[in-house]
């Protein structure tokens, strides 16, 4: 659910809201491109914050609270019509976001710390929950959009979107309860009978780990071109809402069902070939709508991406338990996010401003693949620390 909160709703579900938004206010490609922009913004804020959270409060309570944030900040995006208070929603829901994405994935690695053998499950299933949220958003937001009152029926999908988000916070209370509770255990698992570890180092190796920080920051502006645009492009292509609502929600299923695609793959990358392999096959999926409007081929593309997209955010997690000792897990997620967000960051803008120009969409696209080729070339270098 903290999954399905931070990246399915708060984040993705506004692809869905920007071909009626952008018609309805008369916006720019690059000005709703700016709105997941500032988005990323505010996730990069919030990745920054959370570490230092961390250290005063309890995982399980930065996860409630986030997620209350973010239930807050989607509910006013409904209530404002001009850019600045737009924007600014979007900022606030972004870094929000941040605090659950991190507090879960840091608890979803602890937990795999109990259970080596299925690490890359839990760290899959964690991760995939985003594919709860935006299956959950395909099937909301155009029944919403379908029955709402004119004028701005787009605000009526911004509050049925918080109250999916307000309903999974109140099914996150009690699993974070418990998980506090077992914070010691959490925090130091040991095998029994092993010898006493050796005091961990004081910092990451930054340098070590720069080939994979840049691949995944690659992958920030790569995928989420695809993420905030593809729904224009099918709108641009002739896809009525039924075809719209069946793509987002198979993309949705998929990324549910990746968490077992590709566990084994993340249990054995001890370096960046699970990162550099997940970002080529995701190149390809983004790609594909840009070259054809087939609709086969326009599935294919959204069930490959769904299945893979989330797995390289798993990867990332799993290379950072696999390389740095436990108490360092939470700097290491979070520096990991930190390039991620930075990366998201640029990639909205900068292929909305392509498709302001000639190409259209299709052409952005096809600048969110090679960014995305390029991050597997980079991370194919990183080697286990």
């Amino acid at each position: 659910m903290g999954a399905a909160i931070s990246l399915g709703i708060t984040r993705f579900a506004y692809a869905l809201l920007l071909p009626p938004m952008r018609e309805d206010l008369a916006w720019s490609y690059t000005l709703a491109g700016a709105m997941n922009t500032v988005n990323a913004l505010g996730y990069l804020l919030g990745a920054l914050a959370t570490p230092l959270l961390l250290r005063r409060m309890a995982p399980g309570a930065v996860l409630v609270a986030g997620a209350v944030m973010a239930t807050v900040f989607m509910a006013l995006s409904g209530f404002f019509t001009q850019a600045v208070p737009l924007l600014a929603q979007r900022l606030l829901a972004g870094g929000a976001s941040a605090l659950v994405f991190v507090a879960g994935g840091l608890l979803a690695a602890r937990l795999g710390a109990q259970v080596p053998g299925r690490s890359g499950l839990l760290l899959g299933l964690y991760y995939g929950g985003t594919g709860w949220g935006i299956s959950l958003s395909a099937l909301l937001v155009p029944a919403v959009l379908a029955v709402a009152p004119a004028p701005h029926s787009w605000t009526w999908a911004w509050w049925a979107l918080a109250a999916a988000c307000a309903l999974a916070s109140v099914a996150l209370l009690w699993p974070a309860r418990v998980l506090n509770g077992l914070g010691a255990a959490l925090a130091a698992p040991a095998a029994a009978g092993a010898a006493p570890a050796a005091a961990p180092p004081e910092r990451v190796r930054w340098r070590a780990l720069a080939p994979a920080l840049l691949g995944y920051g690659l992958f920030g502006v790569g995928y989420i071109g695809y993420m905030t645009f593809v729904v224009a492009l099918l709108r641009e292509q002739g896809r009525g809402g039924g075809e719209v609502t069946l793509f987002y929600a198979l993309l949705g299923l998929a990324v549910v069902l990746s968490s077992r695609i590709w566990a084994g793959l993340l249990d054995r990358s001890r370096g960046g070939e699970a990162l550099a392999r997940l970002n080529a096959l995701l190149g390809v999926a983004t790609i594909l709508p840009a070259l054809t409007g087939a609709w086969p081929v326009v599935l294919a593309s959204g069930l490959l991406f769904g299945g893979v997209f989330l797995s390289v955010v798993a990867s990332t997690t799993a290379l950072v338990r696999h390389n740095l000792p436990q108490a360092l897990w939470a700097s290491g997620i979070s520096a990991f996010t930190i390039v991620f967000a930075a990366g998201q960051i640029v990639g909205p803008t900068v292929v909305g401003w392509i498709a302001d120009g000639p190409g259209g969409l299709a052409r952005g696209l096809v600048f969110s693949a090679c960014a995305l080729w390029l991050g597997a070339l980079v991370a194919w270098r990183q080697r286990p620390l």
